[in-house]
Formats: C-alpha cells, sequence, structure tokens
C-alpha cells in the first residue's frame, strides 16, 4: 500500500512540475529596460514608412503572427506559446520603445530581429504597422 502511494505521489508531483515549467514561461513577464520604456519612435507615420513596415512585417512576422496581427500565422501552431494579439488594448497600450526593443531583441521562440532586418528605421517601420493592428 505505501509503494503505491509513493508512485502516486511520486506520478502527481512530476505531473505538477511538467505543467509548472511548460506554462511558467508563457506567462512570464518580459521585462523592458528602462531606455525603451518611454522611447518614441524617429520614423513618421508617412505612407513610405507604413508600406516598408508592411513588407518586413509579411516578410519576416506574418508566418508566426498572422496577417492580422491575432497570432495565428502558419507556423504558431508549431510553437509552445501564443505570439500574442497585436490588436490587443494591452499590446496596443505598450510604448513604441517596448515594441521595437522586443522586435529587435527577442526571447525564447521569439527571434532577434537585429541582423534580419539590419537598420534601425526599418524595424521602427515594423512596430508603425503593428499599431495598424488596434
Amino acid at each position: 500500500m505505501k509503494t503505491i502511494t509513493v508512485k502516486f505521489m511520486l506520478v502527481l508531483f512530476t505531473a505538477f512540475l511538467m505543467f509548472f515549467f511548460a506554462y511558467g514561461q508563457e506567462v512570464a513577464e518580459w521585462i523592458v529596460p528602462d531606455k525603451y520604456k518611454e522611447m518614441k519612435s524617429p520614423v513618421d507615420a508617412s505612407d513610405a514608412n507604413l508600406e516598408t513596415g508592411k513588407m518586413l512585417y509579411k516578410k519576416h512576422c506574418k508566418s508566426c503572427h498572422g496577417d492580422e496581427g491575432l497570432g495565428d500565422g502558419s507556423k504558431s501552431e508549431t510553437l509552445e506559446s501564443f505570439c500574442g494579439d497585436f490588436s490587443s488594448d494591452e499590446f496596443q497600450a505598450q510604448s513604441d520603445g517596448a515594441l521595437y526593443f522586443k522586435t529587435t531583441d527577442g526571447r525564447d521562440e521569439m527571434p532577434s530581429f537585429k541582423q534580419k532586418i539590419a537598420d534601425e528605421d526599418d524595424r521602427w517601420c515594423v512596430v508603425l504597422y503593428m499599431r495598424t493592428f488596434n
């Protein structure tokens, strides 16, 4: 009887650990360094900048984040975490600098775009385009 109880407790503890590690990462806060928190975009909302942002988004972001930024891109089902909903109030409430930082540095399954989109203004154009999902 004690062996069954010990085995059951071990299985239960293992299941708890698996749940904790699998879902603990999803809800972890994405810390944005102070210098980015109040940063404003240096690019204006011109048609040319929006078009640049749209083109780069479709090339680099759409496969995970989807056409409308809803987190439903073709690769989203293969990811362990939800990509986020760019149309949500929570997403849109972030500062331009926070979005720029997250796009630039990435984390976990979100890659860094420092090399893929090497020009800083181009990354700002992507942030500008993400604002159109509100």
